[in-house]
């Protein structure tokens, strides 16, 4: 008897030695397993905390204007910028032991653990801030071992990585709040119109209570569950010394507020501007598209709020609600390129093509001033005569011939300067010009003014038969209008990534590619079309428009059977503006052939109402003299008209007009029929133009 327990006391002995053993191992291969994770943690290093973000446009004060359109609400802020009863009331009820524990609460686990032992399933949680954190960032919501597993491996990573404060922030930047706000910013924008650090202690209460089930503690979804959870959360706070059990009440009996809006719904704010200015970040900054909609980045552009909403204003008002007719317009600061405002159409909704930017139509006269300063630049001036007669034009190289009208067939018949043809849009004129040129003159012209269109050498380009876009027009006038500097057409001034940084900002670059004497004088013949004191053989073309001007313009109009336009600027801004329709339909209607001309000047006038009454300054190297608009010659005090008008230095007129003064006998009528079919201008003596 006492051999047999003997021997089952050592065989007991034996079998508990084996298990101490076999513990020791799994022990070691447990605490070896546990520091290899750590250590491999360790290696992997921080974690990325990137999360897809919504991509923030601003316009040039500031204020908002448009997002990217993902479906889902996301802005980061600081942890500095988050409402301090926000942040106690989500420790308080998500994790009151947040700030002590290293990213595990074993207590809540094990609780967790035997509740989930009992129902043979996993139906409660123990989650820590830090490790929703991570599931945030890294996995998928099943309720799965192998997910709480990897869940434990990130928060790991994150609290060796990160200090408390980081994971707190990145933790209320993106746990979800229901309605596609997700992070506290946005959902205090959505639920309240304010900021997450203008919450009220109600306001963050009700908030905290959300992210357990959005479509539950909503206060949209119940009202009623909202306020029983908020009193929940605040009895917890009372209980762990956050607030007072006065301010719990105070809270409790706060009238909310409950807004239910997104602060940029629907179609944003200047869509066509938007559109261009995301192209503008892809084609030209080379930032790929999953960035542009979900990278976090804030763009602020040049978008000037009040001249954008006077442009759609007056586009709608001017244009007939039956009309088909559609718009391209674009407005800039001449001196940095800037664009202030743009509309691409009249309904961004049913047609989002951008006439603005992507519209390629014919620019009729508003060509002519690109034309008329390389002339200046070649030695003509203002005062430069050509005949205004019905000419046929005919080449050597057997090319068909070309007869070029002036509107309404309408010609001097007679000598006119260049400023007079200019304001009255004189074609006959203006191909005369550009064949003495040269037809590869003007393309060239084209491109130093940063025309990227396609341009044909023909006769008529300089009548505007190839397209161009309106921004390119735009900014073109832009250059003459700041006395010959470079600029070219800038949305964006500054791009910053999602940690603030700035990844681009916008140098401006002043480089001269203009002569200022000649872009002066340009300038200022362009002034002309307004002026009356030029009209011959018809009216000048801005006439239409001259009794609602308050300030001095300089500018251009140009039409063609099926593009209308209007260009022009002060020494502030610059306009332009197409009007056609889509598909290149003859425009009939007279009312519709004013629609361009009306657009700009009442745009002008209103988004430069208040500004100063600025006058374009006349460099050192140009002459103002006043000389008879209908010849060119100095005028005298005999003369009816007199129109001050300015010249490169050098280049004025000397001659005296002396047509009006008295006792100068005219010469015979046969006499001046002679001396007229003897003279021979100086255009035809080189080369041989027929009429």
């Amino acid at each position: 008897m006492e051999l047999m327990t003997d021997h089952r006391f050592r065989r007991t002995i034996k079998y508990l030695r084996a298990l101490l053993i076999i513990g020791l191992f799994c022990l070691s291969i447990g605490l070896l397993l546990f520091i290899g994770i750590l250590v491999y943690a360790k290696i992997l290093g921080p974690p990325p905390l990137a999360v897809p973000q919504s991509t923030l446009y601003f316009s040039d004060d500031g204020t908002v204007i448009g997002e990217s359109n993902n479906g889902e609400k996301r802005y980061w802020v600081e942890l500095e910028e988050i409402s301090p009863k926000l942040i106690e009331a989500t420790i308080a009820i998500e994790d009151k032991t947040y700030y002590k524990h290293n990213g595990f609460d074993y207590k809540r686990i094990a609780g967790a653990a035997l509740a989930d032992i009992k129902a043979r399933a996993k139906v409660q949680g123990a989650s820590t801030i830090s490790q929703q954190y991570a599931r945030n960032l890294f996995l998928e919501h099943e309720k799965t071992w192998k997910r709480k597993f990897l869940e434990a491996f990130y928060t790991i990573r994150l609290e060796m990585n990160y200090t408390k404060d980081q994971i707190l922030e990145g933790y209320l930047n993106t746990i979800y709040y229901g309605k596609g706000a997700y992070g506290i910013q946005a959902a205090s924008q959505y639920y309240f119109g304010k900021d997450a650090n203008s919450l009220s202690l109600g306001e963050a209460t009700v908030l905290a209570g959300i992210p357990k089930g959005p479509s539950i503690y909503s206060p949209l979804a119940s009202l009623e569950r909202s306020k029983q959870r908020q009193e929940i959360i605040l009895n917890v706070m009372v209980k762990n010394g956050f607030i007072t059990r006065e301010e719990a009440n105070a809270a409790l009996r706060e009238k909310l507020v409950i807004i239910g809006k997104h602060s940029l719904d629907s179609v944003d704010f200047a869509p066509y501007f938007q559109d261009a200015v995301r192209q503008a970040l892809k084609n030209v900054l080379n930032i790929d598209e999953r960035t542009i909609e979900l990278g976090g980045l804030k763009i602020y552009t040049t978008l000037d709020l009040e001249q954008q909403k006077i442009a759609e204003e007056t586009i709608e008002k001017y244009i007939s609600s039956d009309s088909e007719i559609q718009v391209g317009m674009v407005s800039m600061d001449p001196k940095t390129g800037q664009v202030k405002a743009m509309v691409g159409g009249r309904d961004y909704v049913k047609s989002p093509f951008n006439r603005a930017v992507q519209a390629v139509r014919q620019p009729g006269s508003t060509m002519k001033p690109l034309l008329y300063y390389t002339a200046l630049e070649q030695g003509f001036t203002p005062s430069s005569t050509m005949r205004s007669e019905v000419t046929t034009f005919k080449f050597q190289d057997n090319r068909p011939e070309y007869t070029p009208h002036n509107f309404n067939n309408l010609y001097a018949n007679d000598d006119i300067t260049m400023a007079q043809a200019l304001a009255l849009s004189d074609n006959v004129y203006a191909v005369k010009t550009h064949l003495f040129l040269g037809e590869e003159t003007l393309v060239e012209t084209a491109k130093k003014f940063g025309i990227s269109s396609k341009m044909a050498k023909v006769p008529s380009l300089a009548l505007g038969t190839s397209g161009v876009r309106v921004i390119e027009m735009a900014n073109a006038y832009s250059i003459i209008a700041n006395g010959g500097k470079k600029v070219t057409p800038t949305l964006i001034k500054k791009v910053e990534n999602h940690k603030g940084e700035v990844i681009y900002e916008k140098e401006q670059i002043n480089e001269p590619i203009l002569r200022p004497e000649e872009a002066f004088v340009m300038t200022h013949m362009m002034t002309g079309i307004f002026d009356r004191k030029l009209n011959g053989y018809s009216n000048v073309t801005g006439s239409t428009v001259v009794n609602n001007m308050t300030r001095m313009y300089a500018g251009k109009s140009g039409s063609t059977e099926t593009d209308s336009w209007m260009i022009g600027y002060t020494p502030q801004l610059v306009t332009a503006v197409w009007t056609g329709f889509d598909k290149g339909k003859p425009i009939q209607l007279s009312s519709e052939k004013t629609y361009a001309k009306n657009i700009w000047i009442n745009f002008m006038e209103s988004a430069l109402e208040g500004e100063p009454v600025k006058t374009f300054k006349a460099p050192k190297g140009t002459v103002g003299v006043y000389v008879n608009p209908q010849n060119g010659l100095l005028a005298t005090e005999d003369c009816p008209v007199k129109r001050l008008t300015y010249f490169v230095a050098g280049t004025e007129p000397t001659e005296y007009c002396i047509d009006h003064i008295e006792g100068v006998k005219e010469e015979p009528e046969h006499k001046k029929e002679k001396n007229k079919k003897e003279k021979i201008p100086w255009y035809k003596k080189l080369f041989k133009w027929g009429s």
